[in-house]
């Protein structure tokens, strides 16, 4: 599976962007309001209107979201599904963890992995290999 494209052009997120976020991915759509009251659910919540908007602004600005105008409200939709944004997110988290680029500093890790976690590892190594091969056939024509 390839990572999706359009990519957000930042990846990080902060816990409210994330909590916006997962209330998107949930409702597809919503408007400042929407999520606001979802947010104030929470009784032990207090969260100004306007710290929405910001956030809906600012992950809109890194390419998370859109903005989409109907009638006289603005609804806010995901640019990125939940599952495309957990494979963005992991595959920043591996290069990161590769950048480290000590093959013994990343093999230490392999100490402390159970069996399942092995077997993931060894699936992973396959599909790379044939990913490789793939591409190699590929570049010969």
């Amino acid at each position: 599976m390839a990572l999706p494209e359009p990519r957000p052009r930042q990846l990080s997120l902060g816990p409210l962007e994330r909590e916006i976020l997962e209330i998107l991915w949930q409702l597809e759509s919503a408007t400042v309001k929407e999520i606001h009251d979802r947010i104030l659910a929470d009784p032990n919540r207090e969260l100004a209107y306007a710290s929405v908007t910001t956030v809906l602004n600012r992950l809109t600005g890194k390419g998370w979201l859109a903005c989409d105008r109907h009638g006289r409200a603005f609804h806010w939709r995901p640019l990125v599904s939940r599952e495309e944004a957990q494979m963005l997110q992991a595959h920043e988290h591996l290069h990161r963890f590769l950048s480290v680029s000590s093959p013994d500093v990343v093999a230490a890790f392999a100490d402390d992995l159970d069996v399942a976690s092995l077997e993931q590892l060894d699936a992973i190594t396959q599909r790379l290999k044939a990913a490789r091969q793939k591409r190699e056939g590929e570049s010969c024509t």
